[in-house]
């Protein structure tokens, strides 16, 4: 087994992947928020901004994992800022697209855990207006994109799924939590 454990959150805008990070992330500091390299504008907390020369030089080394462009940005998930995440604690990785799952899955060796975060348009829609969101159409047909993604991949499979408009943030990161020792717990049996 591969005692790199890493969490992936998988879920439309606003369906709680920053909130449960940081619910996970109260309960132990080892959970943090992996920050993916933005190359763009726009929200820069939570990210490595980067420059699209740094872009084509991971790109040219062969450590591009997974690259998706939304909101006019493009969004990167490099191995060398994983293998920094890793050596931190466990990464909690922040992806709207299946194919992200995949290529994370399969393109970077650990031991991942793939949670399924959902919550219905209208209470992305909530939640988007509620924190002042500038973008809340943006989001919506992000939303919309996402609900279409999981339709075209009626295979995926995911360790755990939680309605984030019927649980608390704590009670979903505990239940990761809890994911993440029986997987252990499995492994060592």
């Amino acid at each position: 087994m591969n005692p790199r454990q890493g969490v992936i959150l998988y879920g439309p805008p606003a369906s709680g992947k920053d909130t449960v990070t940081s619910a996970l992330n109260e309960m132990n500091p080892r959970y943090a928020q992996f920050a993916r390299l933005k190359v763009g504008a726009g929200k820069s907390a939570g990210y490595r901004m980067g420059t699209a020369q740094q872009l084509h030089k991971l790109e040219a080394e062969g450590h591009l994992v997974y690259t998706n462009v939304r909101y006019g940005n493009t969004y990167v998930i490099d191995a060398p800022g994983l293998d920094v995440a890793f050596e931190a604690g466990v990464p909690v990785v922040h992806l709207g697209q299946v194919d992200g799952v995949r290529a994370l899955v399969d393109g970077y060796t650990a031991d991942w855990s793939v949670v399924m975060l959902w919550c219905p348009r209208k209470v992305t829609e909530q939640r988007s207006a509620g924190r002042g969101d500038s973008d809340t159409a943006a989001r919506l047909t992000a939303w919309d994109a996402t609900r279409a993604d999981l339709d075209a991949h009626p295979s995926m499979v995911w360790d755990l799924t939680v309605d984030t408009a019927a649980s608390e943030p704590q009670e979903a990161a505990g239940l990761i939590d809890q994911l993440l020792a029986q997987r252990v717990g499995a492994a060592t049996a």
